[in-house]
C-alpha cells in the first residue's frame, strides 16, 4: 500500500466518525424530549458502516486498500419509554407520555470511542505525512 492511499483510508475513516459523532449529538439532544404518541417520539439512531475494498489492478499481494463507508443510520428498535403523567401538558387521552429511547451513559460511551478513533486516524495521517517528508528529504541529499 502506498502512503498516498493511507490518507484515502484516514481520510475516510475520519468522515465516519464524524457522521458517528453527529448521530450521537443528535441523540444526546433528543434525549429529554418528550411526545404524546409514540409514532412522533425520537428515535435513537446508530450510523452503519461498511468496508469498501478498492482494487488497485496490479494483481500484487497487498494491492487492494481498505476504507470505511457509510452505508446509512437506522433508527434502534429498542421500546420507547412509556410513563404516566396525566398532568404533563404533551399527556394523551389515557395520561402517557413518551420519551426516546436513548440511554445517554451508552451514548457517551460511543461519543468517547468515535472521538477517540477520530484522534487515531488524524495521528495515521499525521505519521504517513512525516514518513512522506523524510522520504523526500533522503532524496535531497
Amino acid at each position: 500500500m502506498s502512503l498516498f492511499r493511507i490518507f484515502d483510508v484516514a481520510g475516510s475513516a475520519m468522515s465516519a466518525q464524524s457522521v458517528r459523532l453527529n448521530t450521537t449529538a443528535s441523540n444526546l439532544a433528543n434525549a429529554d424530549s418528550v411526545s404524546s404518541s409514540v409514532e412522533e417520539t425520537y428515535r435513537a439512531r446508530r450510523p452503519v458502516f461498511a468496508a469498501m475494498l478498492q482494487e488497485a489492478g496490479s494483481g500484487q499481494p497487498g494491492g487492494e486498500s481498505v476504507g470505511v463507508q457509510v452505508q446509512g443510520i437506522v433508527e434502534s428498535d429498542a421500546p420507547l419509554l412509556k410513563e404516566y403523567n396525566p398532568n404533563h401538558p404533551m399527556a394523551d387521552q389515557d395520561g402517557f407520555i413518551y420519551k426516546p429511547n436513548v440511554n445517554p451513559v451508552e451514548e457517551m460511551a460511543d461519543m468517547i470511542s468515535a472521538s477517540r478513533s477520530y484522534q487515531t486516524n488524524v495521528q495515521v495521517a499525521d505519521t504517513a505525512k512525516q514518513m512522506l517528508l523524510q522520504t523526500l528529504r533522503l532524496g535531497k541529499g
